[in-house]
């Protein structure tokens, strides 16, 4: 279990993930995947969003879990490591961010550890379906589609990637991971297609930057304190 550094540590707060114990952890990942825990988890997320609508609520969720999705993806192609704990050691806690109340997202840090590159692909291909099992419950909570909460994530994940190909250490074991990603192999187990080449249509993010990407509207417009994303397909 390596020791995380001050700048890998950096990268998870910056998107709200911590390594230490949150004082009142309201619930873990593993809750999400008991079907009768789903309703007090919609109404918490209609509490602490005062989102307009229970997709709102639940796709602001998926948006904070996508951050811990998306962090995962950078640590892999930045560091050649990755979060493999368990379920229950990913807790979720209230936190005050830029005006509005919002989860963090607490784990445990010595639960990363290195990818051998002849586990890549398996790796990824575990990680995908770990987020296909994650979105198949937040869709048991209310009417949303699985669209939206893919999209989600790879919007995280597109600015990531294009911070890492901009960075000649790094670009390389970016790339690499993108076409992993684009390939359909690693998406089989529960999909005959990548979601993720759908999102992007095989071009770069350094291309797709500052531009519209998403099919889905994220509903961040109904969540007060939120607007609409600037590239919004809704608007």
């Amino acid at each position: 279990m390596p020791a995380l550094t001050y700048d890998q540590l950096r990268m998870l707060n910056s998107y709200s993930i911590y390594t230490d114990n949150p004082d009142k952890p309201l619930f873990t990942l593993e809750n999400l995947h008991k079907d009768f825990y789903l309703t007090d988890f919609r109404n918490l997320m209609m509490g602490i969003t005062n989102a307009g609508t229970e997709a709102a609520a639940i796709s602001h969720f998926g948006r904070r879990y996508g951050m811990f999705i998306a962090t995962q993806f950078y640590m892999l192609a930045a560091y050649d490591m990755i979060w493999d704990g368990k379920r229950v050691d990913v807790r979720f806690s209230l936190v005050h961010e830029y005006g509005i109340n919002t989860l963090g997202t607490f784990i445990t840090a010595t639960d990363f550890r290195y990818v051998e590159d002849n586990e890549r692909e398996r790796v990824i291909s575990k990680l995908l379906f770990q987020v296909h099992e994650m979105i198949i419950q937040l869709r048991k909570s209310t009417t949303i589609s699985p669209l939206t909460l893919w999209e989600n994530i790879f919007g995280y994940m597109l600015w990531n990637n294009y911070e890492l190909l901009e960075n000649p250490s790094l670009a390389d074991r970016a790339f690499e991971d993108l076409e992993i990603l684009e390939d359909k192999k690693v998406w089989e187990l529960f999909s005959n297609k990548s979601w993720f080449y759908q999102y992007t249509g095989g071009k770069s993010p350094v291309d797709l930057i500052g531009k519209p990407v998403r099919k889905s509207c994220c509903f961040s417009k109904d969540v007060p304190g939120l607007q609409h994303c600037e590239f919004c397909p809704m608007k």
